[in-house]
């Protein structure tokens, strides 16, 4: 579930090194608002990352309760099944087995919940990965236009790409504070 690392250090100092050579000032802007780009791409792509990582132990943990419900619901079974043939031939039932026949259930109730409330948590992870993967993406490409600006010497690239690393501090900053 991480994100792919797209290697944009040649991209940097393709850039800086135009930015030395550059007789346009604002070519050094450009070098500047790459770096700041990058280290927002970085800082982004780590939480992706980490958001991941949380979801997929959350969705193993539910996995886990969900098996321990399951065994707790084959215990019930047989328990029950027990009573019933008891109860067919006319057997005396011990009451410490329909004690545990009502254990079983409430315990299965408390197991799902904590299954529940993992999978949901799990699900929020994920989508905060996601948040965080498109601030990543967001900055990646404002750099690349940023490049792209640089090579063919035109400023309107570079404001598209300082509108596109907006995006991309948006992104971060919705992924950190969770607005929409």
């Amino acid at each position: 579930m991480e994100e792919p690392e797209v290697p944009l250090e040649s991209v940097h100092e393709h850039i800086h090194d135009h930015a030395r050579h550059a007789k346009e000032t604002w070519v050094l802007g450009v070098a500047l608002s790459a770096a700041l780009l990058a280290a927002i791409a970085a800082v982004s792509a780590l939480l992706a990352g980490h958001h991941a990582n949380e979801a997929v132990v959350e969705q193993i943990q539910a996995t886990d309760d969900w098996s321990y419900y399951q065994a707790k619901g084959v215990k019930s079974g047989i328990l029950a099944s027990k009573l019933e043939l008891l109860r067919a031939l006319g057997k005396e039932i011990d009451p410490a087995d329909e004690k545990k026949l009502q254990q079983y259930a409430s315990e299965q109730e408390e197991i799902r919940k904590q299954a529940d409330e993992k999978q949901h948590a799990a699900a929020a992870h994920l989508h905060v990965h996601t948040v965080f993967a498109r601030a990543v993406t967001m900055a990646q490409i404002a750099i690349a236009v940023s490049a792209i600006a640089v090579l063919t010497r035109r400023r309107n690239f570079w404001y598209f790409g300082l509108a596109l690393g907006v995006a991309s501090v948006w992104f971060l900053l919705q992924g950190l504070f969770g607005f929409l």
